[in-house]
């Protein structure tokens, strides 16, 4: 049997922009995604912190180090610029897997960049 497990999440960061006319997803900066072990074309849960919406989509790469987070296509609706998110990713394992798993979280600045400790 598996069971779906928190994997990882980009906690409390900005929508930078919101593409009704773009074709579905969000698009995530690649500093991010690589920090929170997010992989392009990974369905993740989209918690709008503002307004308490939730979805699902797809993850596109972002520019490196842009800050971006853009909600696209009918998510757009969902989502104001300025909006604080939660973007949560979920993993298929084992229970005797989930005992042992580690998720990920990352806290981004106001500005969605790394918070690297000195």
């Amino acid at each position: 049997m598996l069971i779906q497990i928190f994997k990882s999440k980009i906690h409390r960061v900005r929508v930078t922009q919101a593409d009704l006319n773009y074709i579905g997803s969000i698009t995530i900066d690649e500093d991010l995604l690589d920090a929170a072990n997010i992989v392009e074309g990974e369905k993740v849960q989209i918690v709008n912190n503002n307004n308490g919406a939730r979805l699902e989509t797809y993850v596109i790469r972002g520019e490196r180090g842009s800050g971006v987070v853009c909600l696209n296509g009918a998510a757009a609706r969902l989502v104001q610029v300025g909006d604080v998110v939660i973007i949560i990713s979920y993993a298929l394992m084992t229970p005797e897997e989930a005992k042992t798993f580690r998720p990920m979280a990352v806290f981004p600045d106001e500005n969605n960049r790394l918070v690297r400790p000195d």
